[in-house]
């Protein structure tokens, strides 16, 4: 990991409303400033109900906030096409969620390869290495030809998580990642996502309900009712 951490995400006074000009407009986040640089490790935590989710889908250009900017490597998106907003997604961000969403019916290398091939069709040389060399950092090279039905959970998370890191993301957005883990193979997965940090300049943003989960990380941003309450390094 270099020393010297750059810019990855940045909100400026975003806010995000639903319904917007119905009689029933609602506010659900209220002017959020917010910076994540690539040595960043963060967990985002909140209560139920304080906009968790919908921030999470704003910073990964999933949905569009209502005023403000986000910015993502140094990128203003509020005004981009749906194509580039797709596109600077699919090259910049890496998703990782409580359930893994992998395909059953394809082996574990095939899911790893599921980003680029969508994109890029069928995987050459040098992207089939990339993926069987992100499946043995995450402890699965002897897994690569083996469906996510023969894995177990854990198995399956790291499976995600290559995948996730398959385009070389700038920033790792996971959702919930250990929630359906035994305690021993969450605290696995938590130290890949360290892994990823440290080694490939990747800024991580964990969102969690789990407090020792994000007393863990470097940092604990906590969103009470759509406003960063507490921003905040764990030392």
């Amino acid at each position: 990991m270099s020393d010297k951490s750059h810019e990855v995400l940045r909100l400026e006074s975003l806010r995000k409303s639903y319904n917007v000009g119905q009689p029933n407009e609602i506010e659900v986040l209220h002017g959020i400033d917010l910076y994540i640089g690539s040595n960043d490790f963060a967990a985002l935590i909140g209560p139920s109900g304080s906009g968790k989710s919908t921030l999470l889908n704003i910073l990964g250009l999933l949905d569009k906030p209502s005023d403000g900017e986000l910015y993502l490597l140094g990128q203003a998106t509020s005004a981009m096409e749906d194509a580039g907003r797709t596109a600077l997604r699919g090259n910049s961000i890496g998703f990782v969620f409580q359930f893994h969403h992998l395909i059953q019916a394809f082996t574990a290398l095939d899911n790893v390869l599921m980003p680029l091939m969508l994109t890029q069709g069928k995987p050459d040389k040098l992207v089939l290495q990339q993926a069987r060399e992100l499946l043995a950092a995450v402890g699965l090279e002897k897994f690569a030809n083996s469906k996510p039905n023969e894995l177990s959970g854990g198995q399956q998370q790291r499976v995600a998580i290559a995948r996730a890191l398959i385009t070389q993301p700038a920033l790792l957005l996971a959702d919930e990642p250990t929630g359906n883990l035994d305690t021993v193979t969450a605290a696995e997965v938590f130290e890949l996502f360290r892994k990823v940090n440290r080694e490939r300049d990747c800024a991580v943003l964990l969102v969690t309900h789990d407090p020792r989960l994000s007393a863990s990380c470097d940092r604990t941003i906590n969103l009470v009712d759509g406003r960063i309450e507490s921003d905040s390094l764990n030392i």
